[in-house]
């Protein structure tokens, strides 16, 4: 069953998740937004209802939220959202783009945003509030920890393992079996064939490690 969603946040990201959830024909109750000068303004036709406080006045029953909150390298702000409104007994939907094409024993976890062309293979596992961005590719066995973003066009090889709350940047490439550490981020464009550590950045051809 398709609960009405409200949406956390009126960015960019937000604009790509409303054609998902449209094409989806999921109705879309609004969105919230930290900031008070967005209240009352439209994002592609969506009515901004105001801030976070507006979700109370929705049963945790009758609704879902998705998680509109994007990111250009590791953000916690999108993980903070998703577990603050998860204390408070929220669900969250998992949107899959219908021009996604997703293997059939792909487990896909709440809250997991599939977005337009990506692909992923047969053995993945894809965590809580991750994104698997525009375009992008996970190949065969690979796992995506919670709240982790892949972004546009990324291509990761077989069995590659990705960290809660890590970032691969837009165009980056990751190499078959390597592990990526919970809080790092890999660039964009990057080429990554060493494990890349837990809270480290890295960039380049070959990747290697930088300051954060």
């Amino acid at each position: 069953m398709n609960y009405p969603v409200i949406i956390l946040g009126a960015g960019g990201h937000a604009k790509v998740l409303i054609g998902a959830l449209r094409l989806q024909s999921i109705e879309i109750l609004g969105i919230v937004d930290a900031d008070p000068e967005k209240k009352n303004q439209l994002l592609l036709g969506v009515l901004v209802l105001g801030g976070d406080s507006e979700i109370m006045k929705y049963p945790v029953e009758k609704i879902q939220l998705v998680n509109g909150i994007g990111s250009v390298r590791v953000n916690p702000l999108r993980r903070q959202l998703f577990e603050r409104f998860k204390s408070k007994g929220y669900r969250f939907a998992s949107i899959v783009h219908p021009s996604a094409i997703i293997a059939d024993d792909v487990v896909l976890s709440e809250g997991a945003q599939i977005m337009a062309g990506a692909v992923i293979q047969a053995g993945c596992h894809i965590g809580i509030n991750a994104v698997i961005n525009t375009g992008s590719v996970v190949d065969h066995d690979s796992h995506i920890g919670d709240h982790a973003h892949i972004a546009p066009g990324a291509t990761l090889s077989g069995g590659v393992r990705v960290g809660e709350n890590a970032h691969v940047g837009t165009g980056a490439t990751v190499i078959q079996g390597i592990k990526i550490g919970r809080n790092s981020l890999v660039a964009a464009g990057a080429v990554v064939i060493r494990d890349v550590p837990d809270d480290t950045t890295v960039a380049g051809v070959p990747a290697k490690e930088g300051l954060k």
